[in-house]
């Protein structure tokens, strides 16, 4: 089915708001929560059904490396539904090739689950995914009894993985990405001999691999710690909510326009770690109220720079970052020196962009410092990720001259964004 992002332009003007916007909004299903789902109602006995789930390429790209790897999947993308039958992959002998695209998360929670087949399964993406690391997750798999073959770019894909896995105890970094453990978890219940992690740094990112934990529980499968016991995911029809990470930029944007937009689906009842961007947006002076279901955002007229440890909720930072041009003192935003290793180098991409704006940016190690000040008509470029142009697109809701190139980078998460987000500009 056709992406609402293909019909984008190369460029995008985005039109400021002619007055303070009082919306609701129901962004598309999690994306995080979506792959997770997925790859284990492929691995649980019988057939589940998963409302709600987001059409986006990298949810595609788990349904095509699921299905690879023997599953069934029947997606009826109107009602955003999914029904798998998943498939015990220490049975499956056939060669296999998957194609993770640009997907960080599938690339990661496949290859463990890969490594349990008797037969060799080759994971690949594209050039945006080779370049990111995957050497720690290799070095576990190896620990754990893996047969891995890498290429000529050691550490990195494409790689082939081939069982059994028997499982037990395995060393593992986690500093530089929650989504290694994350797919080790999800692959421990079917090692032979369960599966024992130890973290031999500090865990980045760590309401993501609470939110696996949750998801394996959903499938019934229980997670100690960092342990896994042998056992069986169990088939369950399970509802997938918004998406936080997209939330974000529409509770970013009542901040910003001194507007009120309210998130459905999302509030105190949710599995996601980003929803804590929303009391970021309180530290900065904005109003917050939530509900089981429910966060809505208002804008006061008035923000303030903050000092803030991003670690946890990180896929937020450049959303900050667009708000902090607004306040009236500088924002720092620190613990994401992982983020250079995203699609891009978030870190780097955010500071070179606002400071084409002409606002006062300032790399630092592990983060950012924005002081505000008001942004010049600016194309900015969107470095192929999807959360550049998200974000960056905020400024012109209150300033005019505002473009976004390659617009169409959305599509990796939130193909109808800039239909939503043209929402708060048609009122």
């Amino acid at each position: 089915m056709p992406s609402l992002a293909d019909d984008l332009p190369d460029v995008l003007a985005v039109p400021t708001v002619p007055a303070a916007p009082d919306v609701t909004v129901r962004p598309p299903g999690s994306k995080s929560i979506t792959n997770r789902a997925l790859l284990c109602a492929a691995l649980a006995d019988g057939r589940s059904r998963l409302s709600g789930a987001l059409f986006a390429d990298d949810t595609r790209a788990m349904i095509g490396a699921v299905a690879a790897l023997g599953a069934t999947v029947t997606a009826d993308e109107p009602s955003r539904e999914l029904t798998v039958t998943g498939i015990d992959p220490r049975r499956a002998a056939a060669v296999a090739a998957v194609d993770a695209r640009q997907s960080g998360t599938t690339s990661r929670f496949v290859l463990p689950v890969a490594a349990l087949r008797p037969g060799r399964t080759t994971v690949d993406g594209a050039a945006q995914l080779r370049a990111r690391p995957m050497g720690p997750l290799l070095d576990a798999l190896r620990q754990l009894g893996a047969q891995v073959q890498e290429g000529t770019d050691q550490g990195h894909l494409p790689v082939t993985v081939s069982g059994p896995l028997r499982g037990g105890p395995a060393r593992l970094p986690g500093h530089l990405s929650s989504q290694f453990l994350s797919g080790l978890l999800m692959a421990g219940p079917l090692m032979r001999d369960g599966l024992a992690v130890e973290l031999t740094s500090p865990l980045v990112s760590v309401p993501y691999v609470t939110m696996t934990t949750a998801v394996m529980a959903a499938f019934g499968v229980t997670v100690d710690g960092l342990r896994t016991a042998p056992g069986r995911y169990s088939a369950t029809d399970y509802a997938i909510e918004p998406d936080a990470s997209a939330a974000s930029y529409f509770l970013a944007a009542a901040a910003i326009t001194g507007g009120r937009i309210t998130v459905d689906g999302l509030g105190t009842d949710s599995v996601q770690g980003d929803v804590a961007f929303a009391d970021l947006l309180a530290r900065m002076g904005a109003r917050v109220e939530r509900t089981a279901r429910r966060l809505t955002v208002t804008g006061t007229g008035s923000l303030r720079g903050i000092d803030v440890d991003m670690a946890d909720i990180s896929d937020t930072a450049q959303t900050l970052a667009a708000v902090a041009v607004f306040a009236d003192s500088p924002t720092r935003v620190r613990g994401i020196g992982f983020i250079r290793r995203k699609e891009t180098d978030r870190i780097a991409a955010v500071v070179t962009e606002l400071r084409r704006a002409g606002i006062d940016a300032v790399e630092d190690d592990d983060g950012f410092t924005i002081h505000p000040g008001p942004p010049a008509p600016t194309r900015f470029a969107s470095y192929d990720d999807h959360r550049m142009a998200m974000s960056l697109s905020l400024l012109g809701l209150r300033v005019p001259g505002i473009e976004i190139a390659d617009p169409r980078c959305v599509a990796k998460t939130y193909p109808g964004f800039f239909t939503d987000l043209a929402t708060l500009t048609s009122r």
